[in-house]
Parts: C-alpha cells; sequence; structure tokens
C-alpha cells in the first residue's frame, strides 16, 4: 500500500495543473504542502505580506493567462489576502487561493487561528469551500482550477484543515481526474451578431470600446481587425490595454469623451457601464446612440443602461464573427472619413497639452516629463505595472505598451499596494522582460518591504516613484471643497523611499532634477539587483479635475 501525505496530494495535484510557483507566506498549517512542492519541482516565493502573495497569484493569471495560486496559514493569514482576492474579483481575474485551518476535530474548540474562513471569502470568489477529506484534495484542486476560468473568470477558495494536509493517504482512494477542465471559450448567438452586425452597417459614427475581459480571449488580434474592417475608433481599458498596434490609425487615448458625445454607434467590449464610463448615462454617451454591449456575464448586460442589442461570449470570438457576419463592406457603410477627421482634431488638441510638460524642463520634474523619460527604456517586451493615483494615471496616458498583458493595475476596485506581489509574479513569470514598477509615492508604504523579499530570491524589478509627498488625487479634490487650510490627512513628506530600499538589499537613487533623471534611470535598469528610482516631482494641472470616488 502507497502512502502520500495529504500536502504532497495537493503539490502533485498543482503540477498536474501546470503549475510552476506558489506563492506564499510560511504558516505551520500549510507546511506540508511546500514540501511536497520540492518534490514536484515547484518554486516556493515568499512574500512579507500574505496580501502580496494572492498580488501575486493574480498578477501570474494576468500575465500568462492561467491562474495564478497563493497558499496562506490559517486565521490572519486568510484575513490578510481578503483585500486581494476582493481586487481579482472585481478585475475578473482567474486565481486559487489555498488557505490553511486548524486539524478539523479541533473546529469550534479554539485551536490557534481558528475561525471560519469559507463564510469570509464566499462574498469575493466564485467558490469558497472547505476540503471535506483528505483523499478528495486532488479533487478539489481541480475543481478549483475548473471554476477559477471558466465562464467569467474569478478567484476560489480552498480550505485545507491542517490533519487532511499531514495525513497519510492510501494512492488507491485517491479521487482526481485526467481531464477536468476545458480551454473552450463561448461564442455568440448568431442571431444577436446579425442584428449588430446591421447596426455597423447603418451607422456613420461607430466606436469600439474595450476592456479587460478580451484578455482572455484566444485572439489578442481580433480588435484590430475590427477596427480595421469597419473603420472605427478604438478607446481600450483595463488588461486591453496594448490590443491595438502602436500607431495604429483608429486607436485613440486622449479623446474619448468627445466620441462618446458624438458617436451613433457604440460597441463596447468585456467592460461594465460603471464610474470610468459615466455609468452609461446621457451626460457621458449621446442619448442618440445605439449601443451593443457584449459581455461574458449575461446579467452584466443592461446594467446602469438600457441597450439596444446584447450578446453573451467571449470578446475575442465575437469580433471575429462580427467581422465574417459584415463580410467585404466596400460601398456598404458611410464614408468614415469626416468622423476620423474630427477624433484626430480633438486627440491632437489632448496630446499638444500633454506635449509641452513631456519636454518640460523645470526641475524638480514635471510628471509628464518623467514618464516622458521612463518611455525611452520601455521594449517590446517591457512589463508595467501600476500602483498608485495621480502619477500612474498619469503614466498610463505616457507610456507605450504594445501587446495586451504588459500593462497591470489593480482594476475597477482601485486597490493600492498591488505593485510588489504584481511585479514579482510578472518577473517571475517571463524573466526574459524588464519589469517596471510605476509607484505613486503614497502607495510604496503599503508593501514596500517586499523589495527584501525580490532582493533576497533574485527577482529583478525597477521601480520609479513619483514623489510629491502627497495623496494627490485625494488632496486635490480636497482643496477644491474645503479649501487648503481644512486638507487633512493628505499630505506625507518627501520621504527618501531609495534608501529603505538600500537598506533592504536593493539598488536606490534619488533625483531632484531633470538633468539626473536619465543617468539615474539607466544605471536602476543597469542594477542586477532589485531598483527604485525615487523622483522628486513638480506640479502639473494634467490631472485637474480628474474624479477620485
Amino acid at each position: 500500500m502507497e502512502l502520500t501525505p495529504g500536502g504532497h496530494l495537493v503539490a502533485r495535484a498543482l503540477k498536474e495543473e501546470g503549475v510552476t510557483h506558489l506563492f506564499t507566506l510560511c504558516g505551520g498549517h500549510i507546511q506540508n504542502i511546500y514540501d511536497g512542492c520540492l518534490d514536484h519541482g515547484i518554486r516556493v516565493v515568499d512574500v512579507r505580506h500574505e496580501q502580496s502573495a494572492a498580488h501575486a497569484a493574480d498578477a501570474w493569471a494576468r500575465v500568462t493567462g492561467q491562474p495564478g495560486v497563493a497558499a496562506v496559514t490559517a486565521g490572519p493569514g486568510v484575513t490578510d489576502t481578503v483585500t486581494a482576492v476582493a481586487n481579482a474579483q472585481r478585475a475578473q481575474v482567474p486565481l486559487v487561493l489555498i488557505g490553511g485551518a486548524g486539524p478539523r476535530g479541533l473546529a469550534d474548540k479554539g485551536s490557534l487561528q481558528d475561525m471560519d474562513h469559507v463564510s469570509l471569502m464566499r462574498s469575493i470568489t466564485k467558490w469558497s469551500v472547505s476540503v471535506p477529506d483528505a483523499a478528495r484534495l486532488p479533487e478539489y484542486v481541480q475543481s478549483a482550477f475548473r471554476i477559477a476560468t471558466t465562464g467569467v473568470p474569478g478567484p476560489v477558495f480552498l480550505e485545507m484543515p491542517l490533519d487532511l494536509l499531514f495525513m497519510p493517504i492510501d494512492e488507491s482512494l485517491v479521487t482526481r481526474y485526467p481531464k477536468a477542465r476545458t480551454s473552450a471559450r463561448p461564442g455568440p448567438d448568431p442571431r444577436s451578431i446579425e442584428r449588430v452586425a446591421a447596426l455597423v452597417r447603418a451607422a456613420e459614427r461607430p466606436m469600439i470600446i474595450c476592456g479587460s475581459q478580451l484578455r482572455w480571449s484566444p485572439d489578442e488580434g481580433a480588435l484590430a481587425r475590427l477596427a480595421d474592417h469597419i473603420q472605427a475608433p478604438v478607446f481600450v481599458n483595463g488588461m486591453a490595454r496594448g490590443a491595438m498596434p502602436l500607431g495604429h490609425p483608429w486607436a485613440y487615448t486622449r479623446c474619448r469623451k468627445d466620441a462618446l458625445r458624438a458617436a451613433d454607434l457604440l460597441l463596447v467590449f468585456g467592460t461594465p457601464f460603471d464610474f470610468r464610463l459615466g455609468y452609461g448615462s446621457a451626460g457621458t454617451v449621446n442619448p442618440d446612440a445605439q449601443v451593443v454591449q457584449i459581455d461574458l456575464d449575461g446579467g452584466e448586460i443592461g446594467r446602469n443602461r438600457p441597450i439596444d442589442e446584447g450578446v453573451v461570449g467571449d470578446s475575442g470570438l465575437t469580433m471575429d464573427a462580427l467581422v465574417a457576419a459584415l463580410g467585404d463592406l466596400r460601398g456598404s457603410p458611410p464614408s468614415r472619413e469626416a468622423w476620423r477627421s474630427l477624433l484626430d482634431a480633438a486627440e491632437a488638441k489632448a496630446r499638444g497639452k500633454m506635449a509641452l510638460e513631456m519636454a518640460s524642463e523645470a526641475s524638480p520634474p514635471n510628471p509628464l516629463r518623467v514618464c516622458a523619460e521612463l518611455n525611452r527604456f520601455l521594449k517590446d517586451d517591457t512589463i508595467v505595472i501600476g500602483d498608485g493615483g495621480d502619477f500612474v494615471a498619469t503614466a498610463a496616458y505616457v507610456l507605450n505598451v504594445r501587446r495586451p498583458g504588459l500593462w497591470m493595475d489593480p482594476g475597477p476596485l482601485g486597490t493600492l499596494g498591488v505593485g510588489p506581489g504584481f511585479a514579482m509574479a510578472a518577473k517571475l513569470a517571463r524573466p526574459q522582460s524588464d519589469v517596471v514598477l510605476v509607484y505613486g509615492d503614497g502607495s510604496v508604504g503599503f508593501n514596500g518591504f517586499e523589495f527584501e523579499a525580490m532582493v533576497r530570491q533574485g527577482i529583478k524589478v525597477t521601480a520609479i516613484v513619483g514623489n510629491d509627498a502627497c495623496w494627490r488625487q485625494i488632496y486635490r479634490g480636497q482643496v477644491e471643497m474645503f479649501g487648503e487650510q481644512r486638507a487633512v490627512a493628505t499630505r506625507l513628506e518627501y520621504t527618501r523611499y531609495d534608501k529603505v530600499v538600500e537598506a533592504l538589499g536593493g539598488h536606490g537613487e534619488y533625483v531632484e532634477t531633470v538633468e539626473a533623471l536619465g543617468p539615474a534611470l539607466e544605471r536602476a535598469f543597469a542594477a542586477e539587483k532589485a531598483a527604485l528610482v525615487n523622483v522628486k516631482i513638480g506640479g502639473s494641472d494634467f490631472r485637474k479635475g480628474a474624479i477620485s470616488v
């Protein structure tokens, strides 16, 4: 009779799902999983806060397209991941979180770190469950991956009690299946596609908005093909950034408000009518426009505003189906040249205002100038991570990201502190790529000690901090509403975060002038260990009027 400890069964099941890295902060409840990972060639990557472990699992999925996995100990280990799991849920990212628990026989007796994890996690996951039997550990791992990736992606929580993980199990009793999930994506209803095609043929000023669900489509080139075929401007958000090639004639970034007010047909792929789109209100979207909404979740279609046609399906597959249904459009659609000229003018005007600040020689450096200088260091495969408010929002308009999966920010939950976990996972998933962490100075305070984990484990990340000693995005509105004398809890100090990183074993640079910026970035990118460039930035009105709620 062959006996295998439960933790080793978990590690083997993870390996069979293609897992190569497990993100964690050590805990006694889960240490037998670590032991199994050593036997099965899974790298155990440890962090300094459990929140970062779950953020890393989230980022692993965004970069690779496959669920990331984190394991944390019971009680506060699980509770520390709640923010990261909620962020993944709102961003529709698949991850598997394993949480330890006290022995099942001691449940509700007051064992160390005993609590009801399953109920806690249920509202922020697709599935939250406690594994009932050690022989079923592999089966539950398989189910977790299937549920996390099927339909609308999202996080899953598995509670694994300590006694199950240490229990020797007869291999003949173990439950698992050779094929437990499918990679198939849901295609659109052909009848809906025909109706959408008719709307496209009749439109004079169509526009496309594409969001994060495109990341999970098997065809990342579908968006550009659709834009070329129907001659429509494209605006992307979230994980769809990079889906339009740089310089594409129908790719726009700065004139979305103008387009929304003037478009007569709006095609919305894989992104909700939430705060980013003004909830689809008449004040944001042309009230006479026809609206088509495409989403993996049928329950999302028609939320916050009426729509003219809804399609349940994968964004990329729907785009390809629409191109096929439209066929040869020569002579069929109205001319789009007037529409393109209108948007080109609006885009040029907005970019002209940016250009002045991007070229500024003032010191401390203008935040747009800092981002423009950083842009020179980005390669075709550089992964950029945004962790902050005002400075990151500025960077999003300046930095050139060339493919989907190369830009990562928290998403619509707006969670700060994602950066180090995201960056560690991104570098491990794509070790040949540079990983750049764009930081607000407020965000550094959340999980900045992860630089110790990066240095110790040889994970090279280059971070740049826009340091204005302020929670600027909140402060700006606070001053407008209450006056500068009543602006509280939003000011910081010009802290030497570079010195902190140096103390943790990394490479630090401090910059106060434009002249010093380029050389400091060069040294940071050339450093063999994790590096941080701390830039004291000047003021800018670029983000004036931006909402912070």
